[in-house]
């Protein structure tokens, strides 16, 4: 055999090799805080969608609610990246028409009471750069203590009196922002 060809051959065995021991590509553990979202109506089969969220599911793994959301702090409202909210339509935060558009959705929680926030805030990480000067709308809604627990946090939209209300639950927390047209 010349040397050039067992060289080659030599070669080619050496690339095989290595080549199928190699991992093509190399993926982290799935995120404990999972992204997940939500839109209205929920009907997949209907695309014309009023709003929709993009958001993290933190778990309370034996934790308090009150440690993860303090109350009276601004909170992303979920984990990692603060939530993002698309109205596909003009619609009304309390008495404020937010115009159709992407926005980052910020909540303060508290014993009765949370607060919504709509911010022009856009691909942000927590609340850790949260700016009121940013912010779009914001309205009070009461918080309310249901009898099962919620173990990860967790956002549904269902169709409300004028509009659309998004329902927040986490442990036995229960909150209702209403959107209306």
């Amino acid at each position: 055999m010349k040397k050039s060809t067992l060289i080659t051959t030599l070669l080619l065995t050496l690339m095989f090799v290595f080549s199928n021991d190699a991992q093509a590509q190399k993926f982290s553990k799935l995120d404990v805080s999972p992204m997940d979202a939500a839109a209205y109506p929920s009907d997949y089969r209907n695309a014309e969608k009023l709003i929709k969220i993009v958001y993290s599911r933190p778990q309370l793994k034996g934790r308090e609610l009150g440690k993860l959301a303090p109350n009276g702090k601004v909170w992303r409202t979920g984990a990692n990246e603060a939530p993002e909210i698309t109205l596909y339509t003009d619609m009304k935060l309390g008495n404020t028409t937010v115009k159709a558009g992407t926005y980052t959705f910020y909540t303060i929680p508290g014993d009765e009471e949370w607060t919504a926030i709509i911010s022009t805030d856009l691909n942000v990480w927590g609340s850790y750069f949260y700016n009121e000067a940013n912010d779009v709308a914001r309205l009070s809604v009461p918080a309310n203590n249901a009898d099962d627990s919620i173990e990860a946090f967790s956002i549904a939209f269902s169709e409300g009196d004028d509009g659309v209300d998004m329902n927040l639950a986490w442990g036995n927390c229960r909150v209702t922002v209403p959107f209306t047209k």
